[in-house]
């Protein structure tokens, strides 16, 4: 699969899972990954999930992906844009940031996510 068809699949699972409930995410971080939520830094899998499930129930809908290869061949940068929903409310403009590295064939992690809402559009 090419960078664009991973990031692609990824994105439309990632807010999938999110959308159902934030411990579907699991499998996605490990004990490295760090998360910066509206400038509040986490680190590993429980810590994020966490963070992610005090959010509440969220929709997204994705506006736009853009995807590059990383120094590392077995890596991809991903930024999304797009709106969400938290808790029924109005819809929020947001961008988030992923670095995917990966662990085999066809398998990756979130190593860094960076989220942020955008307010005033």
């Amino acid at each position: 699969m090419s960078a664009e068809e991973v990031a692609k699949a990824f994105v439309q699972h990632f807010y999938q899972a999110f959308d159902a409930g934030a411990d579907s995410l699991v499998g996605l971080y490990n004990a490295t990954s760090m998360l910066t939520f509206e400038g509040t830094q986490l680190q590993g899998t429980e810590n994020i999930i966490g963070k992610l499930k005090s959010v509440g129930q969220v929709a997204h809908t994705v506006k736009t992906i853009d995807v590059q290869p990383s120094k590392d061949a077995n890596a991809i940068i991903i930024f999304v844009t797009g709106a969400v929903t938290i808790g029924g409310g109005n819809p929020l403009h947001f961008c988030e940031f992923f670095h995917l590295v990966g662990t085999g064939p066809g398998q990756y992690y979130v190593h860094n996510d960076v989220f942020r809402l955008n307010y005033g559009l």
